[in-house]
């Protein structure tokens, strides 16, 4: 099969290269599906610079979502049925395995590509913003990034949800794609200071934070009493500083979580809840895979490239047909 290798096992975007790989042999419990769709994703890129190594036993082609057919049936599936996956590795690839317990069906109305778009957000937002933010209806919800694949099913998935979103976004075009999106507030972080933004709206109860740096200090300052920040990633430095005491005056709880490192059995728990929650909101239109650009599986390095270039609004998806 056709296969994303990283040339010299780490660097730039243009180190991505199609090769030839032996079509893998699922294990006891794992499917085979034939790809039509993989996800392209912030951790394939840490990956790739040689920061995210794979998970034990996980393969070294990068790709943690894909959607296809199965091929080599396992669990609940048969032969022929379409899922999406969510995967330790192995999606940038014309045939990949995942732990049965780990694919869905893929909702009504949605194709191939928007399916692929749908496992890696939504897991992260569901484990992230739900499960450790323990967001509710009518509380606010701040999120960086809106227009990431994370920001846009994080909007979503919290209107859906019946909580209130401030979103925050770099440039004027990208904060009014985020209103577009759902958010009913959205400030431009080069030109508003949005700690002062989110207390003109009485403040967040949850902070989505991918950013980390010196946001941190500002999550704290708009962050509600008892409130909770959630990190996923720290683009612009994993190093804080804590006011402890502002956060002992706020009560504020600072957790974060990675996904690819979990267990499988609570990778599994956490797919049964996803489609327990997050696929009837699809059914009914709440929320929808935002695809921006589709490239060939052969053009990894183009699709990596302009991800990194950061003019993209939702997901960037690789095809295989």
């Amino acid at each position: 099969m056709t296969g994303i290798a990283v040339e010299g096992g780490k660097g730039p975007a243009s180190a991505l290269t199609p090769v030839r790989l032996p079509r893998p042999a699922p294990a006891p419990g794992q499917v085979l599906i034939r790809v039509e769709a993989a996800g392209v994703n912030r951790p394939d890129i840490v990956q790739r610079l040689g920061a995210y190594p794979p998970p034990p036993g996980a393969p070294e082609t990068l790709g943690l979502e894909v959607a296809g057919e199965i091929v080599e049936a396992a669990g609940r599936w048969q032969v022929g049925q379409r899922v999406c996956a969510l995967l330790g590795g192995g999606g940038y690839a014309q045939y990949a395995v995942a732990d049965a317990r780990h694919c869905l069906p893929i909702p009504a109305g949605l194709d191939m590509v928007q399916a692929a778009a749908l496992p890696e957000t939504v897991f992260t937002v569901l484990a992230n913003v739900f499960e450790h933010g323990a967001l509710k209806a009518g509380e606010t919800l701040l999120v960086h990034g809106a227009t990431s694949g994370i920001g846009v099913t994080a909007i979503q998935m919290a209107k859906a949800a019946g909580a209130k979103v401030i979103a925050t976004a770099r440039g004027a075009d990208k904060a009014a794609a985020a209103l577009r999106l759902g958010a009913d507030v959205a400030v431009d972080a080069t030109a508003e200071d949005f700690a002062q933004g989110t207390r003109r709206e009485g403040g967040a109860d949850v902070v989505l934070d991918m950013v980390g740096g010196d946001y941190f200090a500002k999550d704290l300052e708009a962050v509600r009493t008892g409130g909770r920040i959630v990190f996923i990633a720290a683009q612009a430095g994993g190093e804080v500083a804590l006011p402890i005491f502002k956060l002992m005056q706020k009560r504020v709880v600072v957790t974060g979580s990675t996904l690819r490192p979990r267990s499988a059995d609570e990778k599994a728990r956490l797919a049964g809840e996803v489609e327990r929650v997050v696929w009837p909101w699809i059914a009914e239109g709440k929320v929808r895979p935002l695809v921006d650009r589709t490239f060939a599986l052969t053009e990894a390095a183009a699709a990596h490239a302009y991800l990194e270039g950061g003019s993209h609004i939702g997901k960037v998806v690789l095809t295989c047909s």
